[in-house]
């Protein structure tokens, strides 16, 4: 299964590769975020503590949304546009392979955007205090989960590649605010501060920011952590789960 998911990755990433245009807006768009948050800090000395915070909340916040579980969508939705989940099911090719095969693929265009959007952050003043092992997990974590729900969003909602554009701006810039990435939680109101605390991205936004801004430990974010795990566990049991009703309504079709 190893050697399919493998092909389903090169696969994957080869369709990136020839869309050109894609693989460039992936890159710039955290590397604008980034340059224009650092504009900011470095306009307002009271701020600069800000920054190294900064970078972690457009890494997992922005960059990781989009293309994690907003390329998924995109992924899921082109291949039921296209209709080539009939002829993969009609092949050796196993369901579970396909699966972590995007997945795979996915955590590599977020390890490239990490190294792209860390390196811009370093280069403007952002430092990172924290454990680089816990960094790591924290953005594993939240990528698995982003994967997860792109399956769900793409399985069950996203039937052309043009509704993908559409979803990711009905639910997903709401909870990228709720959940901390553009302004601390502090500077909302009460109610909304309420509402926040149901939004995951606010949690992984607040696990990132503690290792990589303030270099707490486990310790320290243990609820972030158990609620990132929790989130990823619902997330993938979601995104399998919708993945194979796709399958079962493309096998029916």
């Amino acid at each position: 299964m190893l050697q399919q998911a493998l092909a389903v990755a090169r696969r994957v990433l080869l369709e990136q590769w020839r869309q050109g245009r894609g693989l460039v807006f992936w890159a710039v768009f955290p590397a604008l975020m980034m340059l224009l948050f650092g504009l900011v800090y470095a306009h307002n000395a009271s701020m600069r503590a800000g920054l190294d915070a900064a970078a972690a909340g457009i890494l997992m916040g922005a960059a990781l949304f989009f293309s994690c579980l907003g390329g998924t969508v995109a992924i899921v939705a082109a291949e039921r546009e296209r209709r080539t989940l009939r002829r993969l099911l009609a092949s050796p090719l196993q369901p579970a392979a396909y699966f972590l095969g995007v997945v795979l693929a996915q955590t590599l265009l977020a390890a490239l955007q990490v190294v792209v959007l860390c390196a811009i952050a370093y280069a403007i003043g952002a430092r990172y205090h924290g454990s680089v092992a816990l960094g790591l997990l924290v953005v594993v974590l939240s990528v698995f989960a982003y994967v997860g729900m792109g399956f769900f969003f793409g399985a069950r909602f996203a039937k052309r590649s043009e509704e993908v554009v559409v979803a990711l701006s009905a639910f997903g810039v709401p909870l990228l605010v709720l959940g901390g990435t553009f302004f601390p939680l502090e500077l909302m109101p009460q109610a909304m501060q309420t509402v926040a605390r149901f939004d995951p991205i606010l949690h992984m936004n607040q696990a990132l920011k503690g290792v990589a801004a303030y270099g707490l430990g486990v310790a320290e974010l243990r609820l972030e952590l158990a609620l990132l795990a929790g989130f990823c566990g619902v997330a993938l049991a979601l995104g399998v789960t919708s993945y194979r009703h796709l399958l079962a309504a493309e096998q029916g079709a």
